[in-house]
């Protein structure tokens, strides 16, 4: 009884219906009765990570309040206005199952967008798969996520390869980012790696993706684990110390305040970032507020950021960027503006089957998604609308975005805006004309 009266608190707190807006209004917008109700999951209590929750449930309230100004959803030439309901999944598999039920079930969500940890998506999305709901995955990175049913979880296939696929994803794969993580290191000549990887959904698969591409390339790799929520890290620090010579590069998969946490022990020891050790902190360094206020030694540290830099924002991305800094006075993570989109192209996709009800109708137009939101261009390149996969292809582009952009970033000064971070890998993408910048110096 007291697990359930906590979720239906979180429904309370958390849940509460988007407001028609005054924009709306000045518009000229007359809505439908019936609203359309979205559901969105995100991590906005420990273990998860709370911070990159916080700002995930503003970007889907964000994405529909854009929505119902420009006169929400239009269905059979009636526009209805568009509600979103948050459920808190704690980051637990087993509470965000009960979650994305009562969002279905309780709060008639005709669609579901975000996660943010792989465990969460890859607990759920046989949920939806049940219950026909269309699904974007933003944030996850498991490839196992869009490999169309192929790779089972937890003994049991969440999707079948006969009809259906509802759950569609727009972040990339722990193997795609893997790969410009490696690329980098290789360019570099390094010769000895320690992955620090956290003992989840995310933290497993991208450590043994980077793994097996470093290894292949000849590099030697020491993996230490840890759970979310550690606070002390000095028994692993010690025996970093402890070896013979230092190594090349420290590279942290761990998510939310526990990532933070353990750059900052790191730091303090100084391990790295030293002249002899590359510091790659987590992905959420990108968000530089906390970074800073949590890590103060971490000035050198590289981090991959996925998602477009500022430089290459478009019209939206740079409007969300300023809602965004004026709301939490930083630049918006990608974290932000996948759910952002995720919001807008299943909204695009309810507009193109004109349908909210029909969720296999809604699945069929997301499979046609050619249009253009924050992060750049969107579609599908492999669905049931092109089911063969060619040869070479991994099972995971499935219903995967298959052009998500992801760099290699690096700060250079204490206390510096991501905005002005220096991107350092790919070459293309370069911005100081420089790989790395060594600790002490200036690009």
């Amino acid at each position: 009884m007291r697990a359930k009266a906590a979720v239906m608190m979180l429904f309370a707190l958390a849940a509460a219906v988007m407001p028609m807006n005054s924009a709306a209004a000045q518009a000229g917008c007359e809505f439908a009765d019936e609203a359309i109700v979205f559901g969105g999951i995100a991590p906005l209590s420990a273990p998860g990570a709370t911070v990159a929750g916080v700002v995930i449930e503003w970007a889907v309230r964000q994405a529909a309040a854009d929505i119902n100004a420009e006169c929400g959803i239009e269905i059979d030439g009636q526009n209805h206005r568009l509600e979103v309901v948050i459920g808190d999944s704690e980051g637990i598999s087993e509470r965000a199952q009960v979650v994305v039920e009562r969002l279905i079930l309780e709060k008639n969500a005709r669609a579901i967008v975000g996660m943010y940890h792989s465990a969460v998506a890859l607990a759920t999305m046989g949920v939806m798969q049940e219950h026909q709901i269309p699904t974007l995955i933003a944030g996850p990175w498991n490839d196992n996520i869009t490999a169309s049913g192929i790779i089972e979880y937890a003994g049991k296939a969440p999707r079948s390869e006969a009809g259906t696929d509802y759950i569609f994803r727009i972040s990339p794969s722990t193997s795609m980012v893997a790969r410009i993580v490696v690329d980098w290191l290789i360019a570099l000549e390094v010769k000895d790696v320690v992955l620090i990887a956290e003992n989840t959904d995310y933290g497993q698969p991208a450590a043994a993706d980077e793994r097996l591409l470093l290894e292949a390339a000849g590099v030697a790799v020491e993996q230490f684990d840890v759970e979310l929520g550690t606070e002390d890290f000095v028994p692993i620090l010690s025996r970093i110390l402890a070896r013979p010579q230092p190594p090349d590069v420290i590279h942290i998969l761990v998510t939310g305040e526990t990532a933070f946490n353990l750059n900052q022990q790191m730091a303090e020891y100084g391990i790295a970032p030293s002249p002899d050790t590359i510091c790659i902190a987590a992905f959420v360094a990108g968000q530089s507020e906390q970074f800073w206020k949590t890590v103060p030694d971490g000035n050198y540290c590289a981090f991959n950021r996925v998602g477009i830099t500022p430089s290459q924002f478009n019209a939206l991305a740079a409007d969300l960027n300023v809602k965004y800094e004026r709301e939490f006075g930083d630049i918006a993570p990608t974290f932000v503006m996948e759910p952002y989109d995720a919001v807008r192209l299943m909204a695009d996709a309810m507009e193109r089957a004109n349908s909210y009800r029909d969720g296999q109708a809604v699945a069929a137009a997301l499979e046609a998604t050619d249009v253009e939101f924050s992060q750049g261009h969107y579609f599908f390149a492999y669905g049931s609308h092109n089911p063969q996969l060619p040869p070479g292809t991994p099972a995971y582009m499935w219903h995967q975005w298959t052009e998500p952009i992801i760099s290699m970033m690096q700060y250079f000064e204490p206390g510096q805006s991501a905005l002005d971070a220096a991107v350092i890998f790919p070459p293309a993408m370069q911005t100081h004309g420089t790989a790395y910048i060594e600790p002490g110096s200036a690009p």
